[in-house]
């Protein structure tokens, strides 16, 4: 299986965009991770009420052309990303020289330095803003859920039965909205670190503009003859891993572990189907007439105070 990763003697060799002086990254030491779940249950605590309680029943759309995904009776599930949880450890066992050895990877959005899901997203619905975090404006997300097909790992997540696409043709345009990690966009943008960062005991997680980071993370994986990922991949990404055996190795074990599959990302990039960008194609179309009346409702909302 090829690697993809930045091994630490080929740091140089790498043509990664340029980001904004401003930007910021995180970087997880996987070595130090224990897998103890502080940062999930931080990340919860503000995640979970930001997400209503859908319409029931929830509005079938005809045909097939976008399934239903239903997480509200589901809302205490932490061992995979959903439209509640944003952030999850994804562990597997390791066969090493030493011996085995279990290896624990918080696991939420990348925030990619060129983010495919804000440049698919046809009502733009998904932002970055120019220090790295991508989130994602509800008052206008439908969930036609192209930016989880256009996101290599595939990590936003979607709840069907809310949104404004409830108020438009609800059978035929949209089906919910997607929610993913927003690198806690409020408290970063006040100069402090994402919650998952502060919540970690063991130091695994740190936090630091962007030039920092990647200096941080070269310096430990020269350290360790070790591995990091996030630098290269998709470009380069706001969220950088490191650690002591190549993450390919990782991969490898999680597939033979069955510890991939929806909401549990994989650690290699995928290209985006044909079949989506025909998806895409059909949406961009009717997207004026309906961004038209999202602006609408936000005018109005404003007028009444804010009141939705």
């Amino acid at each position: 299986m090829p690697s993809t990763t930045a091994r630490a003697g080929e740091w140089p060799k790498q043509k990664i965009a340029k980001t904004d002086e401003s930007a910021v990254a995180t970087l997880i030491d996987v070595d130090a991770c224990t897998g103890c779940g502080a940062c999930v249950t931080a990340c919860r605590k503000r995640s979970a009420a930001l997400v209503p309680m859908p319409k029931l029943p929830i509005p079938m759309p005809k045909g097939t052309r976008v399934k239903v995904q239903d997480w509200s009776d589901r809302r205490d599930e932490t061992d995979c990303l959903t439209p509640y949880n944003w952030l999850y450890i994804q562990s597997c066992t390791l066969d090493t020289p030493d011996g085995s050895r279990q290896v624990h990877l918080p696991r939420r959005c990348m925030h990619c330095i060129n983010p495919p899901c804000v440049s698919r997203c046809a009502t733009g619905a998904m932002t970055q803003n120019q220090r790295g975090p991508v989130s994602i404006d509800h008052d206008f997300c439908i969930g036609e859920a192209d930016c989880l097909f256009a996101c290599p790992w595939m990590i936003p997540r979607r709840q069907s039965g809310i949104g404004p696409y409830l108020r438009f043709a609800p059978e035929y345009l949209g089906n919910g909205q997607t929610y993913k990690c927003d690198f806690c966009k409020d408290t970063v943008d006040q100069g402090a670190a994402p919650l998952c960062v502060t919540a970690c005991p063991t130091g695994a997680m740190h936090f630091g503009p962007y030039a920092e980071i990647v200096r941080r993370a070269a310096k430990m994986a020269e350290e360790r003859d070790g591995d990091v990922f996030g630098y290269a991949e998709n470009s380069g990404t706001h969220t950088l891993y490191v650690f002591s055996r190549p993450f390919r190795d990782i991969e490898a074990a999680l597939l033979k572990q069955d510890g991939l599959g929806p909401g549990r990302p994989s650690l290699r990039p995928a290209g985006v189907a044909m079949a989506r960008q025909n998806r895409l194609l059909r949406f961009v179309l009717a997207a004026p007439v309906l961004g038209a009346g999202l602006a609408c409702l936000r005018v109005l909302r404003e007028r009444n105070g804010g009141r939705r």
